[in-house]
């Protein structure tokens, strides 16, 4: 039972499985809604530009309707002509041209943003598949795409219906207008026919775009196993990663071995628990715990001390209380300070009278003064 629920897709996609779906070129996309823009762009440029060019274009045939004798009969004259002609229609056709092409770039983009990929490019042997045909013929996506031309139809069709029962009236009087305004007027009820068919597709994306993120993400969703297999694959097996944590245990650990050379003193418990510390009287500040260990590490640290010629001091309440409120490179606690200064100035004596610079320091006393809080 757990292995049949494992592989059931119900969770939602990760950030990489969409990171990667993009990749691909797998996002969500209205066709419909890129359709409905370029028409509605293409509209309004008509409608914006349409009456300058139409001027454009009446001067041209005007133009070229009055050729004189010269421009026909000179083959260079009749190209300067028309290229005349052309270029004057040029701007109004470019502008156009231009709102279409950015009004497609938005609706194109506006639901799964911009994605540019080789992968979804490049030839697959599954699209050449008649099996793979036919299932995409007769799937559930086929149907759906059916399902939303027939509402095409049906939406186009009764918006083309009201409008022509709306205009019956002025349609029917452009017969009776003069000439060339009833030509003007009949475009003008065109365009704006034009722009509401358009318009009228909106029905058609407010379904689609919704259905298109929805069935988008459904595609993606995944498994619980899957997502496991994904934080395998990113973060590393568990072996992996216990053998990361252990080497840099390791390293940490001889970071902190070579260290305790380098400390004024030792103090122990005097078995489990030693502690070394280092105390810079020229720095200021307080002292601060280079290295600690139990056991096996605790004997490590005072074998190096031993060998580098640092005092050891045993006090174990003292090692304890550093041992588990410090932490190697940290300073040690301030209601720690005067227990281990009586442990420092013992030391230093002791420093100054081996070099013959003073009398033998009294040992250190067995009860340092140590708050309740910090003894372990």
């Amino acid at each position: 039972m757990a292995e049949s629920d494992s592989g059931e897709k119900t969770e939602e996609p990760t950030a990489k499985k969409l990171s990667d779906a993009r990749k691909k070129g797998q996002i969500a996309r209205s066709k419909d809604l890129g359709t409905m823009f370029v028409l509605v762009g293409a509209a309004m440029a008509l409608l914006i530009l349409g009456d300058s060019l139409v001027a454009e274009m009446a001067k041209m045939m005007k133009r070229m309707f009055s050729l004189n004798r010269m421009e026909v009969m000179d083959v260079h004259a009749l190209f300067q002509v028309v290229s005349d002609s052309v270029s004057s229609i040029m701007v109004p056709f470019l502008w156009i041209h231009i709102v279409v092409v950015v009004a497609a770039f938005v609706g194109n983009t506006m639901l799964g943003g911009m994605s540019f990929s080789w992968e979804a490019m490049a030839p697959k042997a599954s699209k050449l598949s008649p099996l793979a045909g036919f299932k995409r013929m007769f799937g559930v996506q086929a149907y759906v795409e059916l399902i939303k031309s027939i509402l095409k139809f049906f939406v186009v069709f009764v918006s083309a219906y009201l409008l022509l029962s709306s205009l019956f009236d002025q349609i029917i009087n452009l017969s009776t207008e003069n000439i060339p305004h009833n030509f003007s007027h009949a475009a003008s009820l065109l365009l704006w026919m034009f722009l509401a068919l358009a318009l009228s597709i909106g029905i058609i994306v407010a379904i689609d775009a919704p259905y298109q993120v929805w069935n988008h993400n459904r595609q993606l969703k995944m498994s619980k196993q899957e997502i496991k297999d994904e934080m395998k694959n990113s973060d590393g097996s568990p072996e992996t990663k216990g053998r990361i944590r252990r080497a840099q245990y390791e390293a940490s650990q001889r970071r902190m071995m070579e260290e305790v050379q380098n400390s004024d003193v030792v103090i122990t418990n005097p078995t489990h628990y030693s502690v070394a510390l280092k105390y810079d009287a020229e720095a200021g500040g307080a002292p601060i715990l280079v290295a600690k260990g139990i056991d096996e590490m605790a004997l490590h640290i005072r074998t190096i001390a031993k060998e580098h010629g640092i005092e050891i001091i045993a006090s174990p309440a003292l090692a304890r209380s550093i041992y588990y409120t410090a932490e190697p490179d940290e300073e040690i606690p301030e209601q720690l300070f005067a227990a281990v200064a009586q442990i420092l100035a013992f030391i230093f004596q002791l420093n100054a009278h081996k070099k013959g610079k003073g009398s033998r320091p009294k040992p250190v006393a067995k009860n340092l003064p140590i708050p309740d809080d910090f003894r372990y």
